[in-house]
């Protein structure tokens, strides 16, 4: 009888043990949609209206909805220049790693530009013109209002264009 009740318990135990593993597994699924490690972070190639060599991954949301919030990632090689720009909705800049030079105004020189190492944070107001550069590997972290668009002071400037 007590073999009997032993054998019960462990059966119990061991189909609570089953069930708790399925859910941990379950909930580990579910939450990777929404939380990313770094290397696990979908880089691919930027959108047109950035130049080649860049690599873009979208975090949340849609940057080109008609409304919504979004959250994207931007690696860039070291010399990498964004030309003059704006955007016509407010801009929220986080550097995660490297050091992202930032210049406010209609002509790009390095002379003028900011520092910006990784644990920075700026927020750029709709029409700000403003230019950007990698120093060294740089990841930056930007989130906003969708529609995400990128106004270049100078229309040539617009690697879309080319």
């Amino acid at each position: 009888m007590q073999r009997n009740f032993y054998l019960a318990v462990a059966a119990l135990g061991l189909v609570g043990l089953t069930g708790l593993v399925l859910t941990l597994g379950a909930q580990t699924a579910s939450s990777e949609k929404h939380a990313f490690t770094p290397d696990a972070i979908p880089y691919g190639p930027p959108p047109p209206f950035l130049a080649p060599g860049a690599q873009l991954a979208v975090i949340e949301g849609n940057p080109g909805a008609a409304s919504g919030d979004y959250t994207v990632r931007l690696k860039m090689p070291d010399g990498y220049r964004i030309a003059p720009h704006w955007h016509p909705l407010r801009e929220h800049v986080t550097v995660l790693s490297g050091t992202f030079k930032v210049g406010m105004g209609d002509h790009f020189d390095e002379s003028k530009m900011a520092l910006f190492p990784a644990g920075s944070f700026a927020y750029l107001d709709p029409d700000m013109h403003h230019y950007a550069m990698a120093s060294g590997e740089v990841v930056v972290q930007v989130h906003g209002k969708s529609p995400l668009q990128f106004n270049y002071v100078n229309p040539s400037d617009d690697p879309s264009k080319k």
